[in-house]
């Protein structure tokens, strides 16, 4: 008959079994379907009404370059900026769903998005602090105009050209000279061509020099007055709360010229500038995003693939964007134009560590890969790491196979010979039809041809840096921030007075920051719902296999203590 013992010891074994294979199998695939269930978007669901409203608002800190040294810049000088700020917003996003596709895997929507001034979270500073910074709309004015001239006068050039070396004549006279050239009897021939080709020439050099031309940015020199309110430098004396929202207010009763110029601007569709109930006109960095969306998103719910959940499928209605230079001229899509990823929200479940993922920012027209950089706690919640790489902005050009990112739209600034602006900046004109350059807080990483045309800039990657912590099961992010910096080429304009003197410099003009960090109710709820449940399974895991382990082991030595003092008892 078996010793009591060794039955005890065999309950043990069974109990640490079952303990492992709850620990190690049954309980990870009922976590795993369970994330699974709640990441995916059904309507009416959980994740539904979060995903619809967020359940907390994001922290939206915006950073103002305060310039110190404006008649200064004028007259040639670089630039002295000062930082202010944070000036901190409540960011609410509410989606307004317009349908599920048929097979419940998509869903289309669009964003409203909603400001509110945190004045608690903002002191000392307050929106009606007065700054003085680069006049962002008059600046875009005057490179979009400088560019657009260029651009019909110089098709003008090309078309002549081309149409000249279709001319048999022009052919004939070019096949003539390379038969002659460097033949001694036909030398003063060869001059006499020479001539007429220059003269040729000359035709094409009208559009630069043309007459019209001049007259026209005259005129338009003289009317800058009437247009922004009789500037006196690049820069605008205003409000925080004008300069961001509200709007700096320019066309105010323009006549005659300064009145065409102003339907012009009202025209030309930017976002950023508005058209008030006086007629007048008013620029802001963020009004036009302060109320109902525009964009039209399709994302996957998750439906039969969980780890697409939230990724973009679609902004309205195309799989891709126009924004940036095609592959080819068939126009097959390029790198730069591929929507990946998800809005930033939330991400995809089941995290590895080492992967990277993908972020879309309509914001800049472009998706954005990030990388695992390590392990993090967020108030007792688990999670990673991730940033961006040198893939954003500072690897750029056709040495890394993404030269679709250098649009080449600003004349007479500092970029490179190919056209690529250098390293850390990245041209957005093509994105918010406005010559923007993004950088990262301060220049952070950037060329050193931009951070020294510029004083008071104090990089650090600790607070510049765009990062985001993960929970890892979920997607759920716990805290992050998506940090950029919005620049514009200071630089002399012909024909401008106001620009004569000016050294060309990338003028810093505010930093965002966009980010979230889960709250306490919040924090409270995630570990109510998944970490003590975690943590619940985990003690039941290490509790049955331990125990059980443990009381085997006690079990059976206890056993072989036994059977040793009855085989000795009969020595005594």
């Amino acid at each position: 008959m078996l010793h009591w013992s060794l039955i005890v010891s065999a309950l043990g074994v069974c109990v640490a079994v079952l303990g492992g294979y709850c620990g190690w199998s049954l309980f990870p695939n009922m976590v795993h379907k369970k994330v699974e269930q709640s990441v995916i978007l059904a309507d009416g669901s959980e994740q539904y009404k979060r995903f619809v409203n967020l359940p907390q608002p994001l922290n939206f800190k915006v950073y103002i370059f305060n310039v110190t040294n404006p008649d200064m810049i004028q007259h040639g000088a670089i630039p002295i900026v000062e930082e202010i700020g944070p000036y901190v917003y409540k960011q609410y996003r509410h989606k307004k769903v317009k349908h599920f596709s048929r097979d419940g895997s998509k869903i289309t929507y669009v964003q409203n998005v909603h400001f509110d001034f945190d004045a608690d979270a903002s002191a000392p500073y307050t929106q009606d602090d007065r700054i003085v910074a680069l006049n962002m709309h008059m600046n875009a004015f005057l490179q979009v105009f400088e560019r657009e001239i260029t651009d019909i006068f110089q098709g003008f050039a090309n078309r002549l050209n081309s149409r000249l070396n279709r001319t048999p004549g022009v052919r004939i006279l070019k096949r003539l000279m390379e038969r002659i050239r460097g033949k001694p009897p036909f030398s003063w021939v060869h001059g006499i061509l020479i001539s007429i080709i220059e003269d040729v020439k000359s035709v094409l050099q009208i559009s630069e020099n043309d007459p019209g031309l001049a007259l026209l940015l005259v005129h338009l020199n003289a009317n800058l007055k009437a247009v922004f309110n009789d500037p006196r430098s690049m820069f605008v004396h205003t409000s925080v709360r004008e300069y961001l929202f509200d709007g700096v207010r320019f066309c105010i009763n323009p006549q005659g010229i300064a009145k065409a110029i102003c339907n012009q601007i009202k025209e030309s569709g930017s976002k950023t500038i508005r058209e008030q109930s006086d007629g007048s006109l008013a620029f802001s960095f963020f009004g036009h995003k302060n109320g109902s969306g525009h964009d039209v998103y399709e994302v996957h719910t998750g439906k039969g693939d969980p780890m697409k959940v939230l990724e973009i499928q679609k902004l309205d209605d195309s799989h891709n964007l126009q924004v940036w230079l095609n592959a080819s001229t068939e126009g097959e899509t390029s790198v730069c134009n591929q929507i990946n990823g998800t809005d930033a929200s939330s991400y995809p479940p089941f995290r590895q560590r080492g992967d990277s993922m993908y972020i879309f920012s309509a914001d800049i027209c472009r998706s954005v890969q990030l990388f695992y950089q390590a392990d993090i706690q967020y108030e007792g919640i688990p999670g990673y790491r991730y940033s961006i790489g040198e893939n954003f902005i500072n690897d750029i050009g056709p040495e890394h196979d993404n030269e679709c990112f250098c649009v080449d739209k600003l004349a007479n600034v500092i970029k490179r010979k190919n056209g690529c602006l250098y390293a850390g900046a990245l041209d957005l004109t093509t994105c918010l039809d406005a010559p923007v350059i993004l950088t990262l807080p301060h220049m952070l990483g950037a060329s050193n041809e931009y951070r020294k045309m510029i004083r008071g800039l104090n990089p650090d990657a600790k607070k510049h840096q765009t990062f985001v912590d993960v929970q890892s099961l979920t997607g759920t992010p716990l805290r992050g921030g998506k940090r950029v910096q919005f620049n514009m080429f200071l630089k002399s304009i012909n024909r401008i007075g106001i620009t004569e003197n000016l050294t060309t410099v990338l003028m810093p003009a505010i930093w965002v920051e966009e980010g979230i960090q889960l709250n306490g109710e919040m924090v409270a709820f995630f570990k109510k719902k998944l970490i003590n449940t975690l943590k619940a399974l985990n003690i039941v895991h290490w509790a049955a296999l331990c125990g059980g382990a443990g009381v085997a082991l006690i079990s059976l030595l206890y056993y072989l203590y036994q059977k040793g003092r009855g085989e000795e008892a009969p020595l005594k």
